[in-house]
């Protein structure tokens, strides 16, 4: 259900705009304690399913959803995509109990940001949201070498692309930069730093890397640049 109290329009500078969709109240409830006392984060609305996540993300403009994988009307899942297709399209976030390799590879590749799991702490869930609205890209440890081996196993049903050499063939040689250190993990800070350039600037080389390459996350652009042979 949409938070009317706190569904003010965000600004530039403004606190980072969350909404919590898991189908167990007491979940939500927990969630919200967390990120009601973190500073500059500010819960917008709640869902109980992945159709209402949906109708209040189109409403209430998040820029973070964190998103439960199993839920009844619409799972988590097949959210993702809908979520993600709204315009401005907010950063999804699975946040479950759920971390096999199938349920991880799906959320990834309908373009997540990224994949936490519940038994994380507080302050790690509070990191994943400002990590993610940030457009970095969000995996729990217990996930990350699933998504290596599997997406980078070279076996047609874990390729992210049929052919991801043609996609980054119209990339400027800043944006393959830039995509090399999306390969190697490193966040908008991190790229601007090692390039001395801003993180704006960053932002706007990841957003055409994204739209070159027909990836809808940095955790497949970076899987792209692993399957094209660009690290080293």
């Amino acid at each position: 259900m949409t938070d009317q109290a706190n569904s003010a329009v965000s600004g530039p500078g403004s606190a980072i705009r969350v909404l919590l969709a898991d189908d167990e109240e007491m979940v939500r409830h927990g969630v919200r304690l967390i990120l009601r006392h973190a500073e500059g984060i500010e819960v917008v609305g709640e869902a109980a399913n992945g159709a209402e996540a949906v109708r209040c993300a189109a409403e209430d403009r998040p820029d973070v959803v964190l998103l439960d994988v199993r839920m009844p009307v619409l799972d988590g899942l097949a959210a993702v995509e809908p979520l993600v297709a709204l315009d401005p399209a907010p950063q999804v976030v699975m946040l479950t109990t759920f971390g096999d390799e199938e349920n991880v590879l799906r959320a990834l590749r309908a373009g997540a940001t990224g994949f936490l799991l519940k038994d994380e702490g507080p302050q790690e869930l509070i990191r994943a949201v400002r990590a993610a609205a940030a457009g970095d890209a969000v995996l729990s440890p217990g996930v990350t070498g699933t998504v290596i081996r599997r997406m980078l196993g070279g076996g047609p049903a874990d390729a992210v692309a049929a052919a991801p050499d043609s996609r980054v063939a119209g990339l400027t040689d800043r944006e393959r930069e830039v995509l090399v250190m999306l390969g190697e993990g490193l966040s908008n800070l991190e790229i601007g730093t090692r390039l001395g350039i801003g993180v704006g600037t960053v932002k706007s080389h990841v957003g055409s890397i994204l739209g070159k390459t027909g990836c809808g996350s940095r955790v497949q652009a970076a899987l792209v640049a692993h399957q094209a042979g660009l690290m080293r």
